[in-house]
């Protein structure tokens, strides 16, 4: 069994191949560069370039796997939720793709594909603790099956990874921010700012980067003669403590968050083994180690998928679509793209299905 992915949901073109044996048959990848100059993602250029891009890509995708579209059992594309624009590219593309081909097409929601696949590179069995952090997403899951989540906690106001481009920001780093922030912090002290941890005295699962965030616009706006961060100039080793810092306090609140979720995680769901991270925020190395850290002292198995997949690519997308493609799901030519999709809401039952939530 083989599922072409089309991935087009923010600023990254993918296209994968991927088999029933967890063998990636081949994939191709274009990051839009375009967006640099703007500190973020510009939704019509996204979208623009997305059609620009597609088409080459899976063509690439195709010479590399040294196979034909004939071959392939079924199409998937991220259909939400992100930048609508560009999730309209890739699903009219799946779409006409399966109409052509007479294949199966598969809606995949694009926060699925990050919560499924670290299932493509471990043995992690249903059920599982997911942390899924991302640019535009941040949330603490129990994955009970393919389509079956149970949302534990959100964040109220940032992502995490949009904090972290945030704080870039205001630091003159560049987008995207977290690898930078993450190389700086790593020659940083971060002791050295006092950072607030938010909601962390509440009673429940969620987060909330926004007031971290602030504080630490405070510090950098302290660096300033006029009090605008725009004219801030700090020294190169306060740069790097204050990235340390944030760093420091930005896992600090996911792993006292993710501890809370464990207790009922493991009073509810005994057999759970896997405590998981993915979206691209699970690429940052400092936030690896805590979570495995935090992992092995609750006696869990920690587990990540390759940094490389951690950031929106058509490998995940494809994997997901696989997951549901040989449990019967597919979905009608007529789905309509949703930019937003929320992962523990029912979706469209797709025909034949047999009534299963798809």
């Amino acid at each position: 069994m083989i599922v072409l992915g089309i991935e087009s949901s923010c600023d990254d073109t993918g296209a994968a191949l991927v088999n029933d044996s967890k063998e990636i048959l081949g994939e191709a990848l274009q990051s839009q560069e375009e967006h640099k100059q703007y500190g973020g993602v510009v939704p019509e250029i996204a979208a623009r370039a997305h059609l620009e891009h597609v088409d080459e890509i899976i063509s690439v995708c195709l010479q590399r796997a040294r196979i034909n579209l004939n071959q392939i059992d079924a199409v998937a594309a991220s259909a939400g939720p992100g930048l609508i624009g560009g999730v309209v590219v890739g699903v009219m593309t799946a779409k006409a793709l399966s109409l052509a081909l007479n294949k199966p097409f598969i809606a995949v929601n694009h926060l699925e594909a990050h919560a499924l696949c670290a299932r493509i590179a471990n043995h992690v069995e249903f059920p599982y603790l997911l942390l899924l952090v991302s640019g535009g997403h941040c949330q603490i899951l129990v994955v009970k099956n393919v389509g079956e989540y149970e949302r534990l906690g959100t964040t109220i106001d940032d992502a995490a990874g949009e904090a972290f481009d945030k704080v870039a920001k205001m630091l003159n780093l560049g987008y995207p921010g977290g690898p930078v922030i993450e190389k700086l912090a790593s020659v940083g002290d971060e002791t050295r700012f006092s950072l607030p941890r938010p909601l962390i005295g509440s009673d429940d699962c969620n987060l909330s980067f926004s007031g971290l965030k602030t504080a630490v616009r405070k510090i950098v706006e302290s660096y300033s003669p006029d009090g605008e961060v725009e004219h801030a100039i700090l020294p190169k080793q306060d740069v790097a403590d204050v990235c340390a810092c944030f760093q420091f306090a930005a896992t600090d609140c996911l792993v006292r968050k993710l501890q809370r979720a464990i207790k009922y995680f493991k009073q509810k769901y005994p057999d759970g083994q896997h405590l998981v991270v993915s979206g691209g925020v699970a690429s940052n190395s400092y936030l690896r180690s805590a979570l495995k850290e935090l992992a092995e002292k609750n006696n869990l198995e920690f587990a990540a998928p390759p940094i490389r997949f951690c950031t929106d690519n058509g490998v995940m997308v494809a994997w997901a679509g696989l997951e549901r493609f040989r449990l019967g799901y597919t979905s009608p030519l007529d789905f309509k793209p949703r930019p937003r999709w929320p992962l523990d809401e029912d979706a469209p039952k797709a025909p034949g299905a047999g009534g299963v939530k798809a």
